[in-house]
């Protein structure tokens, strides 16, 4: 869920400890996807200033900056190769064919564009789970010392190979919704030209999911270079970013609705405002985000096949509940009408995040009474009153919290309520997981399987 990858970012054999399951650690405007505690301490933006007493509610919502999964967990390199290696020979076959069909017609079988809502649609999805630390695994190491390919990337951070039956394991246990996360300038050439291959590879997992039944969320995620460049090269960045989105949107042009596109993951400027110190450059710094989202909604627009009337997920700023709620966050202008806000929620930070104390916050390893549960309300409610209530649904696209470092009961009281309070107040909730984490990649099962049964039934 971290927000980009640059240079020296990562450790050498690609462990980069996210939440498990949800794990995220405090990490601001740069990786904020990455290891929980290689996070905390590597973060070089707002991972001190994250979360202070007074912005847990916030910074949990924002921790924007730490997707971890428990790295003593991970599936190792042997892992995937006897998934590989142990998957039937009826299952092997499906896939191929599955491959071969799409990258021969580049269109999914779910090519349809129903007359509905984007609240319709939101709602239609139910429970969602994201596909973490898979393709949106990023770091030089992996340009330096791998093989080139795309799978270089996709197993780079623990993941096997992704297959059709690991797929189809999300969609039997009853989730409605995969939030597919994409570092697309993996193997991008200097001129901004995508790779095709990673394209392809993406757009066969995309097709894995819709055709198990599956909507499907396909964002940029750890393109951290959108904050940290583009107050110093406005025009520069935004046309990198809106070349790359016109890529993306030429290649899933011809899919049907149940693919909806998110223009990107846990941005901010910190370099032009401090959110945790006054008010000093944050209208130049809202108005600067809003334009990257005009800029997204309008290529996609402007790209042709279906993307003309394409449901649309808009990124709010650092992904914060408290920083969307604001009235300099705008959302852009879209002829078509089919937009929906994005929010992470990881509060507090202190409980989700910290795996031990930092110089921020202590340690909570207990969630649950009534102050924590109005907390969790009063941000669930805050969304539905900005945004629902005036017909922009929501999606709370990562949540989650570490299991390190507390009992499995309390990790499960936690997700169930924050689930249980997002689709009491409208939401929908989507569930950050690593591997490593609440699901089996090699067995392709849920570990917990009365836990997630809890979970998806809740709508």
């Amino acid at each position: 869920m971290v927000t980009g990858c640059t240079s020296n970012d990562d450790n050498k054999n690609g462990e980069r400890t996210e939440i498990s399951t949800v794990s995220k650690l405090p990490t601001e405007s740069q990786t904020a996807e990455q290891s929980t505690t290689t996070e905390a301490t590597t973060t070089t933006q707002t991972t001190t200033t994250i979360v202070t007493t007074t912005e847990q509610t916030t910074a949990a919502t924002t921790v924007t900056t730490t997707e971890a999964t428990t790295a003593t967990t991970k599936p190792t390199t042997t892992a995937a190769t006897t998934q590989a290696t142990t998957t039937t020979a009826k299952t092997t076959a499906t896939s191929a064919t599955a491959a071969v069909s799409a990258v021969s017609s580049n269109i999914s079988s779910s090519d349809e564009m129903r007359d509905i809502s984007t609240a319709e649609l939101v709602d239609d999805m139910g429970i969602g789970i994201n596909l973490g630390n898979t393709f949106d695994s990023c770091g030089d190491w992996i340009d330096q010392w791998g093989d080139g390919t795309p799978r270089a990337y996709e197993t780079a951070w623990g993941s096997p190979v992704v297959t059709e039956k690991m797929i189809k394991g999300y969609a039997d246990a009853g989730f409605g919704v995969m939030r597919l996360p994409v570092t697309w300038s993996n193997l991008m050439k200097e001129d901004g030209t995508l790779s095709n291959a990673y394209i392809d590879r993406v757009k066969q997992v995309v097709d894995w999911i819709l055709d198990n039944g599956m909507y499907c969320i396909l964002n940029m995620h750890h393109e951290g270079w959108i904050g940290e460049d583009m107050p110093e090269d406005y025009e520069g960045t935004l046309n990198k970013y809106a070349y790359m989105w016109k890529q993306i949107a030429d290649a899933f042009k011809d899919y049907g609705d149940r693919l909806m596109f998110e223009s990107m993951n846990e941005i901010g400027f910190d370099s032009l405002w401090n959110r945790y110190g006054g008010t000093s450059g944050k209208s130049e710094a809202y108005k600067m985000f809003n334009s990257v989202n005009q800029k997204f909604v309008d290529v996609v627009r402007a790209s042709g096949g279906n993307n003309p009337e394409r449901h649309l997920l808009i990124a709010g700023y650092w992904t914060d509940i408290g920083l969307v709620c604001d009235s300099l966050f705008i959302m852009p202008n879209d002829p078509a009408n089919r937009m929906a806000i994005s929010v992470h929620y990881y509060s507090p930070a202190t409980f989700a995040i910290l795996e031990e104390d930092a110089d921020w916050g202590k340690v909570q390893t207990t969630w649950g009474t009534a102050a924590d549960k109005s907390e969790l309300n009063n941000n669930m409610q805050k969304m539905k009153t900005w945004y629902s209530d005036k017909g922009i649904p929501v999606i709370v696209g990562e949540y989650g919290a570490t299991s390190k470092n507390k009992t499995r009961s309390q990790f499960e009281n936690y997700i169930l309520s924050v689930a249980t309070s997002a689709v009491e107040h409208g939401l929908c909730p989507i569930l950050w997981d690593t591997p490593g984490g609440e699901y089996d990649r090699t067995a392709c099962k849920f570990t917990h399987e009365d836990f997630i049964e809890r979970l998806v039934s809740l709508k």
